[in-house]
């Protein structure tokens, strides 16, 4: 998934956070809602906005996010 099709960040939209182009929908707040037990179904619903390439988009971006981030080991 090319997630940057979809997800943008701007300082001054939302503090620079990554959110879906064209709204103030943050990769956070999807994941989130995601973690708590919401379905894609009840985010859509909840978010007239939102696709589920949205949704997708924001779970590749938090993927690739971890995934390059560097451990640090506590001493």
């Amino acid at each position: 998934m090319d997630y940057k099709k979809y997800i943008e960040r701007n300082p001054k939209i939302m503090l620079g956070k990554p959110v879906i182009k064209g709204t103030r929908i943050t990769v956070e707040l999807i994941v989130r809602k995601l973690a708590s037990g919401h379905s894609l179904t009840d985010l859509i619903e909840s978010y007239p906005h939102l696709k589920k390439e949205h949704v997708l988009a924001a779970l590749a971006y938090a993927a690739d996010l971890i995934a390059n981030e560097e451990s640090v080991e506590a001493v």
